[in-house]
């Protein structure tokens, strides 16, 4: 390649565009197709039980990794599918029976082997395709074919080929769908098939979004019930205890909310991815309306439809409600703190009143200091006149400690003043 430095996931990218390709169907041709629920916990299991078959008939099993896989047994073929959470099962067989259903190829394959298959059955449809060199049946005819229920189809792809199904579940636990090839080769008719394999099982997948849904309904209706009582009794708090109980009634709310949402989020976000699938297929067939019976796509979607509605509101009222939880629980919280704020306030006030009220006593016991300390001064003054006195000196006691007591009460204030200050200094 010129020496050019090759992304490292250039090749598998490109090889992408080329997987899951298309069955090439030979008419006339039947052909059943299996879904099957998987987890990616069962890991390769799938795969070893395609390559245990492949074992039986001396045929090379899936390469490690494989995500499709399609390998001929002589009297049928099979092609398998690894998707994300299901896999899928597509037997055919080439024959000219004389009625479509007659005989199915999911009989010609080793029924302990499908036993063994891992995960849930979600999808079972039988496909028989016939040839335009039959005589073409009147609808009576078709609607005994599906055990006289009613009938839908249309005419596919600009008039190449034309289908009927029931849309039901027969007694055998398949459904049924009939084609009648008009000029359709070997990989258009593969393409067909393929498209309406896959409306059927995206649509089953699609709907098992549904039943989650019904079930959320009482539950996010109680929840929103909640939360407009909680909102409402908001403006009604009287006390710390009163927001304290309410947020803890918020609190138990979102847990509530989040496991709601964790139960079907997964499941609703599918719902919408498969949904557009199905549209997608069932636009891609091109359906044309045939005499006397209903489009196949409308009486598709007259029901698939409000499901999916249904589907999405519940998304978006859990979207919803978990969006007001977080504002009533911002507009408490913001009360609080209002609160909190007011209470500090009130505190400031308070410590500002016994600061000032420290500070007045404060004053008063340096007063009271300066007081005691010229009084002991005085009376030391005293003693030493005294003393002076006896020793020969003629001094008047009185008036030695009236004349210092001015100068003591002086000292003592002017020191207690710079001790008190060279201590605030200190403290700065």
């Amino acid at each position: 390649m010129n020496g050019f430095n090759e992304h490292g996931l250039r090749r598998e990218i490109a090889d992408e565009i080329h997987s899951r390709p298309y069955a090439h169907l030979q008419t006339p041709v039947r052909v059943t197709h299996l879904v099957f629920l998987t987890s990616e916990r069962m890991g390769q299991e799938p795969m070893q039980r395609v390559a245990a078959l492949c074992d039986r008939f001396n045929r090379p099993g899936p390469p490690a990794g494989a995500a499709h896989f399609i390998v001929d047994f002589g009297s049928y073929r099979l092609k398998w599918e690894r998707h994300t959470e299901f896999e899928s099962y597509t037997f055919s067989e080439e024959t000219a029976g004389v009625q479509p259903f007659d005989g199915a190829v999911i009989d010609l394959v080793p029924g302990d082997w499908l036993a063994t298959l891992p995960g849930e059955n979600l999808v079972a449809a039988h496909i028989a395709v016939e040839s335009a060199e039959k005589p073409e049946r009147p609808i009576g005819d078709i609607a005994e074919i599906f055990a006289g229920n009613t009938v839908t189809g249309s005419q596919v792809l600009g008039g190449k080929a034309r289908f009927w199904t029931d849309h039901k579940i027969h007694s055998d636990g398949y459904r049924k769908l009939l084609i009648r090839n008009e000029h359709l080769d070997q990989r258009g008719l593969g393409r067909l098939v393929q498209r309406l394999l896959e409306i059927e099982t995206y649509r089953m997948l699609a709907m098992l979004a549904f039943p989650l849904a019904k079930q959320a309904i009482p539950k996010l209706a109680d929840a929103e019930q909640k939360l407009s009582g909680i909102v409402s009794r908001l403006p009604q708090l009287a006390d710390v205890d009163d927001e304290r109980q309410s947020l803890n009634q918020l609190m138990a709310l979102a847990a509530e909310a989040e496991t709601l949402s964790a139960d079907t989020a997964y499941r609703f976000s599918a719902a919408r991815a498969y949904n557009a699938l199905v549209e997608q297929r069932v636009r891609e067939l091109r359906e044309e309306r045939l005499e006397r019976i209903e489009l196949s796509g409308n009486f598709l979607y007259r029901r698939l439809a409000p499901a999916m509605k249904t589907c999405e509101n519940m998304a978006l009222r859990q979207d919803a409600l978990a969006s007001r939880i977080t504002r009533a629980s911002n507009l408490l919280r913001t009360r609080v703190d209002v609160a909190r704020q007011e209470q500090n306030r009130e505190l400031l006030v308070s410590m500002d009143k016994r600061a000032h009220l420290q500070l007045r006593l404060q004053e008063t016991v340096e007063g009271l200091s300066v007081v005691a300390i010229s009084y002991y001064l005085l009376g030391l003054i005293s003693y030493l006149v005294k003393g002076m006195k006896g020793m020969g000196l003629a001094l008047n006691t009185d008036i030695v400690v009236t004349a210092a007591l001015p100068i003591v009460l002086g000292t003592v204030w002017f020191g207690v003043r710079r001790i008190r200050r060279a201590i605030g200094s200190r403290e700065e």
